[in-house]
């Protein structure tokens, strides 16, 4: 993390902003939801910022992305818009997809987010298939897909990595490691000698592991896999353990409800990447807590515009 704040501190910066406004806007989101007014079920990735801000750096604006039903961070991490965002959830026609959509169904072809689902592993043979709309028209563009570490059970998990490994595709696959689905751990879905990244590159996929709390590690990572899929050297995976600080679906805390520890979700929120990163810029003097307060303010302003203008919208 100190070796990107020394050699491009303002990267450093803006990931760290944009973590803080992707967290912002869930946290007013789970605020808010008791309103009754969102009436759409919504999966927070509150805790997993990283990945999503990271990633989002280090796209080009025309490169496409698809994630699943936990995909908030990674539509505003990709530039999304935010008023769109929270309209949609608001079930209003001047939502990303019209208020027909709601939280799990976004899609913004402007931004070239190609559209999330509900369904786990749904829009990876969807991602894969804007590769190879890529390679047969001869652009430069990435495909990105983000999904859980469930989706990984999924059959269309295995014939997507084989198909794109077979026509060398410019996919980049991106697993949030998060060891639950719901409320079930890694530990009675998989094996436990299971590694994925050593499974998918076994399938002929460069495949690579990392902390995904580590925002400079994530963009570092990513930033490698980008630069080896644009140079023709087809897809790659980055399997990324992170963890969700509330519950599956929904806005509260469930850690009473017995699948999980109170110890581990502290141990976890100790490793907050919002903190790491912000502890380290301060203690570099890159940015004061003067800065942060102004940013806050200014995010905050935007959060409370957007939900403003979902509330007088159209149904």
């Amino acid at each position: 993390m100190d070796d990107l704040i020394k050699e491009q501190p303002s990267v450093a910066v803006k990931l760290f902003y944009r973590m803080m406004e992707i967290r912002l806007v869930e946290e007013e989101i789970a605020k808010r939801y008791f309103e009754w007014k969102m009436r759409c079920p919504t999966h927070l990735c509150i805790g997993q910022e990283a990945i999503a801000a990271a990633v989002g750096m280090v796209l080009k604006e025309d490169d496409f992305m698809v994630s699943g039903h936990r995909a908030h961070g990674h539509y505003l991490g990709k530039g999304g818009d935010l008023k769109k965002m929270i309209a949609e959830i608001y079930g209003k026609v001047t939502g990303c997809s019209a208020g027909k959509g709601g939280s799990m169904h976004l899609i913004d072809k402007e931004k070239k987010f190609m559209g999330s689902t509900a369904i786990v592993g749904g829009t990876i043979p969807v991602g894969v298939g804007l590769g190879l709309s890529i390679k047969l028209q001869g652009k430069s563009q990435i495909s990105c897909i983000f999904f859980g570490d469930g989706a990984t059970e999924e059959g269309v998990f295995y014939e997507s990595i084989n198909y794109a490994a077979l026509k060398k595709l410019p996919v980049l696959f991106i697993c949030e490691n998060n060891y639950y689905s719901v409320y079930s751990p890694l530990k009675v879905r998989q094996p436990a000698s299971r590694n994925v990244c050593r499974l998918v590159e076994s399938m002929g996929i460069h495949s690579g592991h990392g902390d995904g709390n580590n925002v400079a590690e994530v963009y570092r990572k990513v930033s490698e896999s980008v630069r080896d899929i644009r140079n023709g050297h087809g897809s790659c995976f980055l399997e990324f353990t992170t963890y969700r600080w509330r519950e599956h679906c929904g806005p509260n805390y469930d850690n009473n409800i017995g699948y999980r520890s109170e110890e581990e979700y502290k141990s976890w929120k100790e490793r907050d990447p919002i903190a790491l990163l912000e502890s380290r810029l301060l203690e570099h003097g890159v940015i004061s807590e003067v800065d942060i307060e102004k940013k806050e303010m200014d995010i905050c302003q935007e959060i409370s515009d957007a939900f403003t203008f979902s509330e007088n919208s159209s149904f």
